[in-house]
This record gives C-alpha cells, sequence and structure tokens, in this order.
C-alpha cells in the first residue's frame, strides 16, 4: 500500500472513531418516533391531525442538535413496543414508563422525567382509593400502560373493580364524566393535564414506586442509542429546557 492509500485509510479510520466515540449518526438518517395518539402533554395528535407535546418538540430540538431528521409516528400504545422492534419506528419518546420488564427487549437512554400513577374522579366523588378498591366499581385505564399492569395485579391479588379498558386515556376521560367508569387510572403527569380547568380531582396514590419516563431504542441501536443521551443531556443543559418544561405545564 502507498504513502497515499496508508493515509487515506488512516482519515477513514479516524472518521470511524469520532464517529462512535461521539455518538453521531448520518445527517440523511430519518428518525421515526413512535409517539402515542393521546398522553398529553408529553405525545398525543392535535385538533389539526399533527403531533404535538412536550416529547415531540424536545425530540426537534435534539434532531436539530444532533444533526438529523426525525418524524413522529403516532402508533397504538399497546403495540408501540413490538413496532419497535419490527423497524416500524427507531424510537420512542413518548412518556415511557423505564421499566425493569421492558428493558429486557428495549434499551433506554438516561431518564428525564418522575411519575407516580394515581387514579382519577369526579368532583363530587366522596369514596377514597382504599374504600374504591373494595367498592365493585369501574375504573377506566388505557390497555398496555404501567397502570394497567398495576391495576391487573390489585384485581388478581384481591382487589374488587371492574377494568374497562380504553386505546388512549383521552377515551376514559370523556366517559368518566357521563358515568360509563367511575375513575380512571393513568401517570401522575397525565392527570394533572387533563383535570386542567375540568371538575375533577384525584382519588389517590397508588402504593407503587415512583417511575422514570426514558426514551427507548431497538437492543442493537447502539448509536442512535448514545447520539439521544448526547442530544438530551445537550437540551437538559440548554435554557430551552425548562422553557418546554413550562410551556407543557411539566415540574
Amino acid at each position: 500500500m502507498d504513502m497515499a492509500k496508508k493515509f487515506m485509510a488512516l482519515v477513514a479510520s479516524v472518521m470511524v472513531s469520532l464517529m462512535l466515540i461521539s455518538g453521531a449518526i448520518a445527517s440523511d438518517k430519518v428518525v421515526v418516533n413512535g409517539i402515542d395518539f393521546g398522553f398529553p402533554p408529553f405525545g398525543f395528535v392535535d385538533k389539526d391531525g399533527k403531533p404535538a407535546g412536550f416529547d415531540v418538540e424536545a425530540m426537534n430540538w435534539i434532531a436539530k442538535e444532533m444533526g438529523f431528521t426525525v418524524k413522529h409516528q403516532p402508533t397504538d400504545w399497546d403495540g408501540i413496543i413490538p413496532a419497535l422492534n419490527a423497524g416500524k419506528i427507531d424510537c420512542i419518546a413518548s412518556g415511557m414508563s423505564a421499566t425493569a420488564e421492558r428493558a429486557k427487549i428495549v434499551n433506554f437512554a438516561i431518564p428525564y422525567y418522575s411519575v407516580t400513577q394515581v387514579m382519577v374522579v369526579r368532583g363530587d366523588e366522596k369514596m377514597d382509593l382504599a374504600a374504591f378498591m373494595k367498592s365493585g366499581r369501574k375504573i377506566g385505564v388505557q390497555r398496555g400502560t404501567n397502570t394497567f399492569k398495576l391495576l391487573t395485579e390489585l384485581k388478581a391479588a384481591g382487589a374488587n373493580i371492574e377494568i374497562v379498558q380504553y386505546d388512549s386515556t383521552d377515551l376514559a376521560m370523556q366517559d368518566l364524566p357521563i358515568g360509563r367508569i367511575d375513575a380512571s387510572g393513568m401517570d401522575s403527569s397525565i392527570a394533572y393535564e387533563v383535570m386542567k380547568g375540568q371538575s375533577y380531582k384525584l382519588g389517590g396514590t397508588f402504593d407503587a414506586a415512583p417511575e422514570n419516563y426514558a426514551y427507548a431504542v431497538r437492543k442493537a441501536d447502539t448509536e442512535l442509542l448514545e447520539t439521544l443521551n448526547m442530544g438530551l443531556k445537550k437540551l437538559m443543559a440548554d435554557p430551552y429546557w425548562e422553557e418546554l418544561k413550562n410551556k407543557w405545564e411539566i415540574h
């Protein structure tokens, strides 16, 4: 190999190494982010049919900062991890709890928000959470969520409740005021959102450990994971992070 070829090989090797160290992905890469249809303020489809929310705007900033293009794809929540592992989407940035069970089949980026599991009821509800769990009444919940898993476990352990499943929390909250269900279980993050300006209140907080939200990627996508981690760290250190949290009232 002559000196020119050796030099070019060395340059190529250095460039590859720098890309691996920096976590950079190709500038022409389109990263498809799966979001929930109705999980405000983190990820949802607005009244104009466009993806919106805290995570949508955060990912837009990260994509611009890290030099790639992001497309937000609304996806049924109970099938969003299978869609990720099937290659239909590339990541999930939409208020996903980074549970140990999920971590067996996806990799999570650094956490960025902590939540608890709560029950939302109508404003005139007199029954507290402990009494509700013995009442035989109906509680709505979005299928495929951690709250659904929690309620299923509580029922199996003897809780006297009827679990009504929905495709989104929004749909459950449409049925709550008209009495089709008596309560709705959800993450505390969305609870504060759905209660804004409405005659709802917290009926109680479930006895479960707090959970962290984090972005999810396929196990093999280590480069994308590093890129998202670096981008999120930059965002969290930028004044725009506080602007986003204030805009979407996330505290």
